[in-house]
């Protein structure tokens, strides 16, 4: 591990439920303060306070504010899979809907604070950990919006794998922009066009 990980690197890994529980209060703690003031003056002082605890023991399980803030992108990155993606119906004339369930969960999950998504997006360090997360996911998400299209009888693309490259790069890249950029009335205007843009390309409607 290089001297730049480990000064992002948690310092305690919870072992017991308590510990887990105090982690996962500081990092709530640290996305209300990172939001509230920035993440330059987020300092480890205000977030100690804002968790209710003293900074000696913030300590105990974080070396400094960047590895709190390379935390939280971590999980913010790494959701999981396609909520709902199973639960698709995949008859003929559905594609706009299908689509529209895809682009919905990526807007829902970037929905909660602007403010801090554009703080991850800007100030949050790259890490090891970082980067396992966004190629974990984004190998999760292809796969499962391959399997959509494979099974999806108005799927018109010859190529699928990378089909789903793009439409998973496209969905993820513009949400993270507009949404951390969001003025009123742009999202719905996202959610239009990114639907509009990638069910053509998938019906081949050019």
């Amino acid at each position: 591990m290089s001297a730049s990980e480990r000064r992002l690197a948690p310092r305690r890994k919870p072992r017991q439920v308590r510990a887990e529980l105090t982690r996962e209060r500081i990092l709530t703690a640290a996305a209300h303060v990172f939001a509230e003031y920035g993440y330059a003056a987020g300092t480890t002082n205000r977030i100690a306070e804002h968790a209710r605890m003293s900074i000696g023991s913030l300590y105990q399980y974080f070396p400094n504010k960047d590895s709190i803030l390379a935390e939280l992108l971590v999980r913010h990155i790494d959701r999981g899979a396609w909520a709902g993606a199973q639960a698709l119906d995949l008859s003929p004339g559905t594609l706009e809907e299908t689509v529209r369930a895809l682009v919905r969960d990526a807007i829902d999950h970037h929905r909660d604070d602007p403010q801090l998504l554009r703080i991850m997006i800007e100030e949050a360090p790259v890490s090891g950990e970082l980067l396992e997360a966004m190629e974990r996911h984004g190998r999760e998400r292809v796969a499962q919006v391959r399997d959509v299209l494979v099974r999806h009888p108005d799927v018109r693309v010859r190529d699928l794998d990378m089909a789903a490259e793009l439409i998973v790069g496209t969905v993820e890249l513009n949400t993270h922009k507009f949404m951390a950029t969001s003025r009123p009335g742009q999202v719905e205007r996202l959610e239009a066009e990114l639907v509009a843009m990638v069910t053509r390309y998938l019906s081949g409607d050019r």
